[in-house]
């Protein structure tokens, strides 16, 4: 039998790395302080109870698990009222496809059905159109000085890409962005009294919102995903109320999905593209390279650095003992560098062909990977075939965000 062992460091060890990840200088590079904290094992005290995981396998193992559970709506209710999960915003995200369990999660998954390749089709030719058009705004903005690509594309495309499929009026799309920002606190590893209030308020406007589109689409119903989803779930839920709210967590769960991570995966991809003149050369020479530098980019800085689950029932992991309910933080932003699994993990290589973990895994493996996947490959192969060589005229600001990495801005100039 597994001995039981107890972590090196204690948890107010652990509270010093991350007071400096939630300083500008840990975000903007926090891979230093992971480095910091990977050499004190595998697994270590969180400094607010639970732990924390930087391992590659051991997050993967986790990820893949049948052991370890989403904090779903139920865990959040033992935690207590006054807790962070009592906000009415993490409520509310607990009841969203990600933060399901089963047999819950199998049933609304299936409802939510795929993206398949005939609706990526689709949906990459509209992309193509949207890339286009918003790389000719950037080059209007180039010819009399600096853009601000994440503004002007990375912030646009996952907008217009999935607000074109759900069929939302474009005049909506800029509120809806705002307030997807707004809500993700609620899912930071430690949000503050007044972040979480702005996750509240942004939670409820959602919430109006959706809930009146989904009543729109049933007195109207269309060929549209949420006339689609309105009919599914007609047939599995006698209870209309009940029905028309199933529906609406599965249009959040989207609209929140595609914006807030896509968004960050296609800047921080050009960020990597535009800082090295090499980079560029290489993809302008050799455009099949695309596809895996997307990959590469996943693993290098992922949108998402932190997953969480709890424990199904007491175990052991790498020797530490966790109990039931306990939850475990996997810093896949830490395990994307891990030495163990990657032959120079510091070193960003396009043509490294090596697993990541950007995606989940498991039963939570993202449902939307082909859409971010297409949007970014469509993205990247636009600009560096399309648009003269750009520079990066200046570091970018980044959200004091932990969990959820977001460039505030990503300036550019001709080279």
């Amino acid at each position: 039998m597994a001995s039981i062992t107890t972590p090196s460091f204690d948890r107010r060890a652990n509270l010093s790395l991350f007071s400096r990840l939630r300083k500008a200088e840990g975000q903007a590079d926090p891979f230093p302080i992971y480095a910091e904290l990977r050499a004190r094992g595998a697994i270590s005290p969180a400094p607010w109870g639970g732990f924390l995981v930087t391992s590659f396998s051991t997050c993967d193992q986790i990820l893949r698990g049948n052991a370890w559970l989403e904090p779903d709506t139920r865990w959040r209710e033992r935690q207590g009222v006054s807790t962070r999960w009592g906000a009415s915003s993490s409520r509310e995200i607990s009841r969203t496809l990600p933060a399901l369990n089963p047999p819950e999660h199998t049933r609304v998954r299936r409802s939510a059905g795929n993206f398949d390749r005939t609706t990526i089709d689709r949906m990459g030719r509209r992309v193509s159109q949207v890339v286009d058009d918003l790389l000719d705004t950037v080059m209007e903005h180039l010819h009399t000085g600096e853009a601000d690509f994440a503004a002007l594309v990375s912030e646009e495309l996952p907008v217009a890409t999935i607000g074109d499929w759900l069929g939302l009026p474009r005049a909506d799309w800029p509120r809806l962005r705002e307030l997807t920002h707004d809500q993700v606190f609620t899912q930071e590893l430690l949000p503050s009294a007044s972040q979480l209030a702005r996750s509240d308020a942004a939670m409820a406007e959602l919430r109006a919102y959706f809930l009146h589109l989904v009543h729109e689409r049933r007195a109207r119903p269309g060929e549209d995903p949420v006339s689609r989803w309105i009919r599914t779930w007609d047939a599995m839920e006698p209870d209309r109320d009940k029905a028309d709210e199933a529906v609406y967590f599965l249009v959040l769960f989207v609209l929140l999905a595609a914006l807030e991570t896509t968004s960050t995966l296609l800047s921080t991809m050009t960020l990597l593209l535009v800082e090295h003149p090499s980079r560029w050369s290489l993809l302008a020479a050799q455009p099949d390279l695309v596809p895996a530098f997307v990959e590469e980019a996943l693993r290098y800085d992922p949108p998402t650095h932190v997953i969480s689950r709890v424990a199904a029932e007491d175990c052991l992991l790498h020797g530490v003992e966790v109990r039931a309910d306990e939850m475990v933080h996997l810093l896949v932003g830490a395990a994307h560098r891990d030495p163990a699994q990657y032959d120079r993990p510091d070193a960003f290589d396009p043509r490294r062909k090596a697993p990541h973990l950007s995606f989940s895994g498991g039963i939570h493996y993202c449902l939307g990977a082909p859409l971010a996947r297409l949007e970014a490959q469509t993205l990247l192969h636009r600009t560096v075939t399309r648009l003269p060589r750009l520079t990066l005229a200046r570091r970018p600001d980044r959200a004091p965000r932990v969990a959820f990495r977001r460039l505030l801005n990503l300036d550019v100039a001709l080279a």
